[in-house]
């Protein structure tokens, strides 16, 4: 497994990274404590999660994924391990998320104890990488980066990050961090894959600019890329749920990853997976590695069979006549998500 630097950072990780937001929902604890042993096992020492996980989330279920990592945590050697967590925001788009201490605004006070909070149920005494998961514009930049400095200087926190990030919001916080001289973002997570390819365009930009490192979430498309909504929604899928019970913004959010689009252009890229001898799960992930300002790719897993079939993508190299195979298909169904979805983050 290779390792990247995050950002200026200090800090290396494995290329592959192991998101938990199914750990609570569909993976019971043993299982979730299983697929981490695998993951670590081949080589992945970085893990991806968040005080809202599970997914989808619920007041119910809150905090649920980082009790369960942290106890498989707390068994292993701490320092061979790089935990990144997230405090929710206010939302954005389908996702609202349960109030609790009767905010979810960005404050000094809703990020310092949202830390806390995950520091417990992790039981460790320290973020690797502490994110914003959602940013909240309406609150000013200086006063999270500043809350997000005092955590670091505290010793709670390690490096800090954001997620589901604008390019103008990435760009800000920097202004705002060499203004005020508070810590900077190292890294942004953002919705990237071969069915969201918007990261390629001016997010890069500011990435490779920046020294920023881009950590990609749902290589997999939201797992439409594996085919399995190929002959229609299969039962006990996340995207059928939210398409048949769903609210307004859950079912709006499912059609953007489930259409016509993505669903002709994830059976070209099956095709082109098959020809090279992997499973399309697997380029998917190999694709998103390759890009120069990715420092780790998150992956997810419902079983230790899927997760072993994308570890495949480890020392899988995707060549020149692939990658222009792949970029051929991009260039007669472009932006394959629907036209609402492209003027909302993933």
């Amino acid at each position: 497994m290779q390792q990247r630097r995050l950002g200026s950072s200090a800090i290396t990780v494995s290329d592959i990274c192991m998101g938990t937001m199914t750990f609570g929902s569909s993976c019971p604890e043993p299982l979730s404590h299983q697929i981490c042993d695998v993951a670590l096992d081949a080589g992945i020492q970085f893990f991806d999660a968040a005080e809202i996980y599970p997914v989808p989330p619920s007041a119910e279920t809150f905090g649920v994924t980082e009790e369960f990592f942290g106890r498989w945590l707390a068994t292993k050697p701490r320092d061979l391990i790089t935990v990144a967590t997230k405090v929710t925001g206010p939302g954005h788009g389908w996702f609202r998320p349960p109030v609790r201490h009767g905010r979810t605004t960005l404050d000094r006070h809703t990020i310092v104890r949202a830390c806390e909070d995950s520091l417990r149920r992790l039981q460790t005494d320290y973020i690797d990488l502490y994110q914003i998961h959602w940013p909240d514009h309406g609150m000013p930049y200086e006063e999270v980066l500043e809350a997000l400095t005092h955590l670091k200087r505290s010793g709670k926190v390690r490096v800090i990050g954001c997620s589901n990030e604008t390019c103008w919001g990435v760009m800000k916080s920097l202004w705002v961090a060499e203004l005020h001289e508070v810590e900077r973002y190292q890294t942004v997570q953002n919705n990237f894959s071969l069915i969201n390819r918007r990261c390629e365009s001016e997010l890069a930009q500011v990435c490779r600019r920046e020294n920023i490192s881009l950590l990609p979430y749902s290589p997999l498309g939201g797992g439409v890329l594996t085919g399995k909504y190929n002959d229609g929604p299969p039962q006990g899928a996340r995207f059928t749920d939210y398409l048949t019970g769903g609210g307004e913004r859950q079912q709006r959010m499912a059609k953007r990853f489930v259409n016509d689009r993505t669903i002709e252009t994830t059976r070209r890229l099956m095709v082109i997976a098959q020809s090279i001898g992997v499973s399309v799960a697997a380029m998917a992930v190999a694709w998103s590695k390759q890009h120069d300002f990715v420092a780790s790719t998150i992956i997810g897993a419902n079983t230790v069979a899927q997760l072993q079939e994308l570890l495949v993508a480890d020392d899988l190299i995707l060549d020149a006549e692939t990658l222009a195979r792949i970029d051929e298909i991009d260039f007669e169904i472009p932006n394959p998500m629907t036209e609402d979805g492209l003027r909302r983050l993933a």
